[in-house]
């Protein structure tokens, strides 16, 4: 149950990671991470791997996102 609910988490963050990839919208990236990083962390206490491997994918891209926009953009 909970690798379901951190896919889930996954599945919400990598959708609004994908729209902060806009121009303008990667201070956006900061609220997500976070998020995923929950989801990664709710991932670790489930039997499963798909969930946390999911949510360390988003936390990756938007690390690069962020790092590509300088912090802010």
């Amino acid at each position: 149950m909970l690798n379901l609910v951190s896919l889930i988490i996954g599945a919400v963050s990598l959708v609004c990671a994908a729209i902060a990839f806009l121009p303008l919208l990667g201070w956006a990236n900061w609220l997500i991470i976070p998020l995923a990083v929950i989801g990664a962390g709710i991932g670790a206490m489930s039997q499963g791997n798909s969930g946390r491997n999911l949510n360390i994918f988003v936390i990756l891209v938007g690390i690069v996102r962020l790092m590509i926009g300088g912090g802010l953009l």
